[in-house]
């Protein structure tokens, strides 16, 4: 197992770059304004693109180069220019309807990686220094995907929705470098542009609510219903 022959100094560039991600993850639970959201995101994606990279140099998977580049262009470059696009068009700068505020949202946040490090530790049967970087990686994934999930329960503004759904598949994108990264490049390939289409659909959707409810809020698709 590639885990299994990591130096202390591969360890802790790995477990750095994912554990920068996550705390990007926690800046867009931390704000209201909707270009800081996407900041974070594109910031977190060419960390992981950098975690790509390293997996490739010192693992020898040199497949994850291409990996690492067709990240850093769509997650770090095109997502982002397309959902600023969005906030331009629709002239909205943050978060108006939020369920909870920020400091509760970082609260609950930290609960919840707390919650993922021992379903992580849990989870894992390694030794040594390779058992460190696994509940680490498990950890940030598990903790990734809940507050994506938070983002989409506590965010209404549809262009945050969409972020919430872009940090969730991070998470499962930056677990599977350092766990499987043996992953076949096709499959990685299809997901990315799976997220292309993802946002696409999300625009389309959030004009839809501004022309016919007058929001972008998700919570007016209610009024929409019969």
């Amino acid at each position: 197992m590639f885990l299994a022959h990591l130096n202390s100094l591969e360890a802790s560039i790995f477990s750095s770059l994912a554990i920068l991600s996550l705390l990007l993850a926690f800046v867009m639970l931390g704000s209201h304004w909707l270009r800081n959201y996407v900041y974070a995101f594109a910031a977190e994606s060419w960390l992981i693109a950098a975690l790509s990279a390293a997996v490739g140099y010192f693992g020898g998977y040199r497949e994850l180069y291409a990996i690492a580049v067709l990240t850093a262009l769509f997650r770090g470059l095109v997502l982002p220019w397309l959902l600023v696009r969005i906030i331009g068009r629709l002239n909205v700068k943050r978060e108006l309807h939020a369920v909870l505020q920020p400091s509760s949202s970082l609260v609950l946040g930290a609960l919840l990686v707390m919650f993922a490090f021992v379903i992580a530790n849990y989870m894992n049967r390694e030794g040594a220094t390779a058992g460190h970087v696994v509940i680490l990686a498990l950890t940030i994934m598990i903790s990734m995907k809940f507050i994506g999930f938070l983002m989409l329960s506590v965010r209404d503004e549809a262009v945050s929705q969409i972020l919430g759904l872009l940090v969730l598949e991070n998470g499962i994108f930056l677990g599977s470098q350092i766990l499987v990264p043996g992953m076949p490049m096709l499959i990685e390939i299809v997901i990315l542009f799976d997220l292309l289409i993802v946002v696409a659909c999300f625009g389309m959707l959030v004009r839809f609510l501004l022309v016919h409810a007058g929001t972008t809020s998700s919570r007016e698709l209610q009024r929409l219903v019969g």
